[in-house]
């Protein structure tokens, strides 16, 4: 059976709705993991990639995501202030480059941006293509005119989370509907950007909420799926939820990968929380494109240096 699903993985067909049942219940993890690994090596060889950001405007989101350290809604002591100094972004990404890292973010707290910020992200934008890497945002919601500006300044990449599936979303968030996200999304896709959309797992959300979003990843297109576990924030409403297991977080990723075969599929917010610097290579293994490395947005990550040590152990080679 589970030969079968591969190779329909491998030929990019859809899984039927028994096939990814079957997956959820394979208990053999790292059997699984095996084949999601083989998969991504059928559409990507040994490439893997580096991505980073920086976060460039924090606190006093309008939006009352239950994970969020951000958000206005909660008492969380994250940091706060307006859009920071481009010397800033200038240095950072000068910094990364020395790693080996290849895409860079610029990322802002809030539903969308003000006009004397998107003037600034534009010039953040252009600062990051002149440095050598590739400039990506994440800046909440944008209408197509201002989209359409930053692919003129250089804009390579646009990041918009979807967060969790349609059915779930008003368990996780209020203050905006779903489908403001997902036409952000398309606009975006349609321009011809560089989309990386994704979610946060471990929110109380099910299987099926799960399998929900990656087919919707898939109807949208998206090229890059950014797989985020909960750190749970104390102040946020998901304060108590319990941590993923190491084997439940790999088995998302799997899973994905059958679903999303040839996705970039990466993992980003929460990877220390989950995993420690000793199991983190078990990614490696699990049908990854790519991790973001360094600091995240309000929480510090692992060190650059162990990661590179990862990559070389495994063969991997950074693109």
């Amino acid at each position: 059976m589970i030969d079968n699903i591969h190779k329909k993985a491998i030929n990019k067909e859809s899984l039927k709705d028994f096939e990814i049942d079957y997956l959820i219940n394979f208990d053999d993890i790292n059997t699984l993991t095996k084949y999601s690994k083989q998969i991504k090596e059928h559409f990507f060889g040994n490439k893997f990639q580096f991505c980073s950001i920086i976060n460039a405007k924090s606190g006093l989101c309008s939006e009352d995501c239950k994970f969020c350290a951000q958000s206005s809604h909660y008492n969380t002591n994250a940091p706060v202030y307006d859009f920071i100094d481009l010397k800033k972004i200038e240095q950072r990404a000068t910094e990364y480059k020395k790693y080996g890292i290849r895409r860079f973010s610029i990322v802002t707290s809030g539903k969308t941006l003000e006009q004397q910020d998107i003037e600034k992200l534009i010039e953040g934008v252009k600062i990051i293509k002149k440095i050598g890497l590739v400039p990506d945002i994440s800046v909440g919601i944008l209408d197509r005119k201002t989209l359409l500006r930053l692919k003129e300044a250089g804009l390579s990449g646009f990041h918009h989370n979807l967060e969790t599936s349609r059915s779930y979303f008003n368990n996780v968030c209020t203050t905006h509907d779903y489908e403001e996200d997902v036409k952000c999304v398309k606009d975006a896709v349609e321009l011809g950007f560089f989309v990386c959309c994704g979610g946060i797992f471990g929110i109380g959300e099910s299987w099926e909420h799960r399998v929900e979003l990656a087919l919707t990843l898939k109807e949208l297109d998206v090229d890059s799926v950014p797989i985020n576990f909960l750190n749970p924030i104390p102040g946020t409403p998901y304060e108590n939820i319990p941590i993923l297991s190491e084997d439940e977080a790999l088995k998302i990723i799997a899973i994905y990968r059958f679903i999303l075969p040839d996705k970039q599929i990466r993992v980003c917010g929460g990877r220390n929380v989950v995993f420690s610097k000793t199991t983190k290579q078990k990614l490696l293994n699990s049908g990854l494109f790519g991790i973001m490395v360094g600091d995240y947005l309000t929480v510090s990550g692992f060190d650059i240096e162990s990661d590179i040590e990862d990559i070389n152990a495994n063969n991997l080679k950074l693109i």
